[in-house]
């Protein structure tokens, strides 16, 4: 299989690393406009091949590209590929607006071609129990996830934090929660270095029954913080990704409900058991994802974990908070 990884910057020589590592992959061409990314990558990994032609790798037979390159470019380049008959998986957020989401999945399937994204957490050991553990039905009725990924810097010029930084969150939240579809999102956030672009906000996302949604993000924090609170009515999920070893606890803690005639119409007891922290599978997840993406080239019908509707799913919530953040927090029905 030939495959190209277009564009090299921070997260672009990941992918080349992984793709590399597939025994399907026989031959891999890396693509940017920047020439010294060009020669650092071939001294990287002398194996590949390099251009910055793109128009002129669709025309060469190439069978899949990853596009990493920023998310202005995605559907331009994500739709040259597909039209083309090429395989994608694109870097997170997949487009800059639904509609563009929408396009690049109605094409995809149209060419019946595997359109993917990475949303590389998805893949992580830590978020696959989770979603074990709520697949079992362990935590009985879901009640809130809740989650905070905050840390200084690293400041975007075109988009905002929530665009940024609440992609993973969002995706781990549409994965573990079987993609249940939301209601409405409100966002609130506020800017604080006079570019327009909001470097701290909130983000809420409410479902049709009391199942709620909230994230906060980050850029001006003075600590690295990593953390999702899952919450049912049988046992809770404390998921911190800034722990060495034991990312993922499960507690037995919970209130129990009763109704009792009289002055008192509900009572309401705590309850505390054990915690347990699970043993996680520690294979690297971009190396999953590469393996998934070329399974599901390799087999018509196969559908990936993150395939381009769920991208929609995150980049349609990310495009109403921009609307409600601008509107000072208004709800937006999705």
């Amino acid at each position: 299989m030939h495959i190209a990884i277009v564009g090299l910057g921070y997260w672009g020589p990941n992918l080349v690393r992984n793709f590399s590592s597939q025994p399907e992959v026989t031959r891999v061409t890396c693509v940017d406009l920047d020439e010294k990314r060009l020669r650092a990558i071939k001294a990287k990994f002398p194996h590949v091949e390099t251009t910055s032609d793109y128009a002129g790798l669709l025309a060469s037979g190439v069978d899949a590209v990853a596009i990493a390159t920023p998310v202005s470019t995605h559907h331009r380049l994500a739709k040259q590929a597909l039209e083309a008959g090429v395989h994608v998986i694109l870097e997170k957020p997949m487009t800059a607006t639904t509609a563009e989401a929408e396009d690049l999945v109605e094409t995809a399937e149209r060419k019946g071609l595997t359109l993917m994204v990475d949303h590389t957490f998805i893949y992580t050991g830590a978020v696959r129990k989770m979603k074990e553990i709520v697949d079992r039905g362990e935590l009985g009725d879901l009640y809130y996830f809740d989650s905070v990924r905050v840390n200084l810097g690293l400041f975007q010029h075109d988009v905002n934090v929530i665009w940024d930084l609440a992609p993973h969150d969002l995706s781990i939240m549409g994965y573990v929660l079987g993609n249940r579809p939301a209601r409405a999102v409100s966002a609130v956030g506020s800017c604080h270095v006079g570019n327009g672009l909001e470097d701290i906000a909130y983000l809420t996302v409410m479902f049709d029954d009391a199942l709620i949604a909230h994230f906060h993000v980050n850029w001006l924090a003075p600590v690295k913080v990593r953390r999702t609170l899952l919450g049912g009515s049988k046992r809770m999920i404390v998921y911190d990704d800034m722990e060495a070893s034991e990312k993922i606890k499960v507690y037995d803690k919970g209130i129990n409900v009763t109704t009792r005639e009289g002055i008192y119409e509900t009572l309401i007891q705590y309850r505390t058991g054990d915690m347990y922290a699970p043993k996680l599978d520690q294979t690297e997840a971009l190396a999953l994802i590469a393996a998934e993406f070329i399974r599901c080239i390799q087999t018509p019908g196969s559908i990936p974990a993150t395939d381009g509707r769920s991208g929609l799913d995150v980049v349609r919530i990310l495009e109403a908070s921009e609307q409600s953040i601008k509107q000072g927090g208004k709800l937006i029905q999705l």
